[in-house]
């Protein structure tokens, strides 16, 4: 009876023995390599909104032409300096945006322009790519209309000339008129410059609706 007694207390206390040291093992923190307590491990990163009409200092690293791009051709460019919200920097310099020509326009004879409109939709920085909408860029060809009042006053004054040597005043009036007709012909039959973008050209455009980015915690 006595040995009984005893065997029945040894077992209750091997089981609760047992019930504590699962306890402890559910319980019990995780420690750190020097016995402290180890507290969770924030977030590595965070959202910042970068707000619509923010601009976008870029670079091209393509080519647009008017007279040898066409719409949906691709366009990437590259950040030239970062982009900061509130004294941090969030997008660095260097961050490469893709987009697409959305019109071209070649130029035209006397009132022509040439013309090449793009725009762009994407931005990948380290291993992050975000969906962006940017405003439209359309650069257009420098006016010529300088060289063309040239064209004119030099047409109407060979005429001029030759209509003297033909026939005194009257003949220089009307070489004039000739002349005058025949330069503006000119104007007509030459086509204005065309616009053209390498690789190195700084473009700018801007956000037309927020991007939300993310960037490390500091």
């Amino acid at each position: 009876m006595k040995r009984l007694l005893i065997l029945t207390v040894g077992v209750a206390l091997a089981g609760v023995a047992c019930g504590t040291a699962a306890s402890d093992a559910v319980d019990a923190s995780p420690v750190s390599g020097n016995g402290a307590a180890a507290t969770r491990p924030r977030a590595a990163y965070r959202d910042v909104t970068i707000p619509a009409g923010t601009t976008l200092p870029l670079t091209l690293t393509s080519s647009v032409s008017s007279d040898t791009s066409a719409v949906e051709d691709a366009v990437t460019a590259d950040l030239s300096r970062p982009i900061t919200i509130d004294g941090r920097d969030v997008l660095p310099a260097g961050a490469r945006l893709s987009g697409v020509v959305t019109a071209v326009d070649g130029s035209g004879r006397v009132k022509g322009r040439a013309m090449v409109a793009f725009r762009f939709t994407s931005l990948r920085t380290e291993n992050m790519r975000y969906d962006v909408q940017t405003a439209s860029l359309s650069p257009t060809a420098p006016a010529t209309k300088g060289e063309d009042a040239t064209k004119i006053g030099i047409g109407a004054g060979a005429g001029a000339i030759i209509g003297g040597l033909l026939g005194g005043k009257d003949g220089a009036a009307k070489g004039a008129i000739v002349g005058g007709g025949a330069g503006t012909g000119v104007v007509l039959a030459t086509k204005g410059k065309e616009l053209r973008l390498g690789p190195g050209a700084d473009v700018t455009t801007h956000l037309t609706v927020p991007l939300v980015v993310r960037v490390p915690r500091s």
